[in-house]
């Protein structure tokens, strides 16, 4: 240790960075985490998942109340109006408290916060600001940023053509907004909008949204979205964007090719994915390429192809999700510390924090049977609607249903797909169960607290050979 600064230095502070750096100084080794933003948290904490819940939470309030949800039950409002100040200062608090938690963390367990951009200036030393420090061990965990859209120039400053970031900061309700991009983050964000007044419009290249998951949970989806006010406009790609005055141009055209037309909005949000951020980080100086997704590849344990150097997160290969990012740090923490670090990348679940949520964890259908050689009779299939679920009955949330997806020979689930107003705290049962190599019969055998959503798991999973009780 002589001959080096620190034991570890993590460059970056988003979830799998901090989360890294205090896992391993916690397991004794002397820390460092680079990170240039002015709070810590990444992403995710700053301008992603934290930011974009507390509007989503925020408007469907406000939804609740303005279109008569509310008196339904008996909560009758007289007067009532938006406050998007008010809206905004919250999800602003909810920021400055969570990153503010990070920092203390970090003074807690002794990890030394480098402020600043790092750069590789060898396999074993970094510059940050014009200093050098040396390490034993790296770990690149830099995150991914907005996937730019050709011919479509983003200004958040102007609120016309926006990213992720720019939609959050939006100082009034647009009338109209364009979501190019049918995926989680254009969804979420475009339902915020949605709910307080704009009307919403999501232009999507493939044929249906939500790319990734379950078929059924994608057409069933889609359906529940149309019913709330989103327009759909599939299989269309967007060409080119121009602003004129206060108003976005978006030219579009069939994904197959065709005629082209024009949609005019008050706001663009551009949506269409992440890439890694490893730019300006001086990999070649470490000896580490990328692949031709701009990815560093590494193997089980997290190490890349330079002995001392570790990548997780958005950076290599795999779902960027926050959870899974965390899941990485940890272990790869562990792994340097000469313990046994390990992420089951097949049981990591995924969320939609639209309403109702959708989750999923493990293989959809389609995955299942095309993993099975194509043979349908291969898997199994429950089925359950929240329609039938007494819970979402009484609350009035018929939407959705639990899908479990099993082995028919060995009856082992190999995925579970949701959609119910807590999706994404329902999967975590699932996704318990599978890391434990359940059957879909161990789900049905389980007792359930009554009456709750989660009833609707044990029900498809005894539909699974075709017994559910409710239905």
């Amino acid at each position: 240790m002589a001959d080096f600064d620190f034991d570890v230095i993590v460059i970056g502070a988003g979830p799998g960075g901090y989360v890294a750096a205090i896992r391993a100084a916690q397991l004794g080794l002397k820390t460092a985490c680079v990170e240039s933003r002015e709070t810590l948290g990444g992403t995710c904490l700053n301008v992603g998942c934290i930011p974009s819940k507390a509007l989503l939470h925020a408007s469907e309030l406000y939804e609740e109340a303005a279109n008569g949800t509310l008196a339904k039950l008996g909560v009758k409002i007289d007067k009532m109006s938006l406050d998007l100040d008010t809206m905004q200062g919250q999800r602003k608090d909810a920021v400055k408290g969570l990153t503010g938690g990070i920092e203390f963390l970090f003074k807690k367990n002794k990890v030394e916060w480098l402020k600043g951009h790092a750069a590789f200036t060898s396999p074993t030393a970094i510059d940050v600001g014009g200093k050098s420090y040396t390490a034993k061990n790296f770990i690149i965990a830099t995150g991914s940023s907005v996937t730019p859209l050709p011919n479509v120039d983003v200004d958040n400053a102007k609120g016309i053509i926006v990213d992720s970031t720019g939609a959050l900061e939006l100082s009034k309700v647009p009338e109209t907004m364009v979501v190019i991009g049918g995926g989680v983050i254009g969804l979420e964000l475009g339902s915020v909008w949605r709910r307080v007044g704009a009307k919403v419009t999501v232009v999507e290249f493939l044929d249906q949204i939500l790319p990734g998951m379950d078929g059924e949970v994608r057409k069933d989806a889609n359906k529940i979205f149309k019913k709330q006010g989103f327009d759909f406009k599939l299989s269309t790609k967007v060409t080119g964007a121009t602003v004129k005055g206060k108003k976005a141009i978006l030219t579009v055209e069939p994904a197959a090719g065709g005629k082209a037309e024009t949609i005019e909005a008050d706001c663009v949000l551009v949506s269409i994915g992440r890439k890694p951020n490893t730019e300006g980080l001086g990999l070649d100086k470490a000896g580490i390429t990328l692949n031709k997704r701009g990815q560093i590849e590494t193997d089980h344990d997290f190490r890349t192809s330079v002995d001392g150097i570790w990548a997780i997160g958005d950076v290599i290969p795999g779902p960027m999700l926050a959870h899974k990012a965390e899941d990485e740090g940890i272990a790869c923490a562990e792994n340097i510390a000469g313990l046994t670090g390990i992420v089951n990348h097949d049981v990591i679940p995924s969320v939609v924090y639209t309403y109702p949520e959708i989750a999923g964890v493990g293989l959809t259908e389609e995955q299942a049977i095309e993993k099975a050689g194509g043979e349908k009779g291969a898997v199994k299939v429950g089925k359950f609607p929240m329609m039938a679920n007494s819970r979402a009955k009484t609350n009035h949330e018929p939407d959705g249903f639990v899908k479990v997806i099993a082995d028919a020979t060995t009856d082992k689930v190999l995925g579970v797909w949701v959609i119910a107003s807590v999706a994404g705290t329902m999967i975590a049962q699932a996704a318990q169960a599978m890391e434990f190599g359940a059957t879909s019969e161990d789900i049905a055998y389980t007792c359930h607290a009554h009456p709750t959503h989660s009833e609707a798991i044990k029900e498809a999973a005894m539909a699974v050979t075709g017994k559910p009780i409710h239905m």
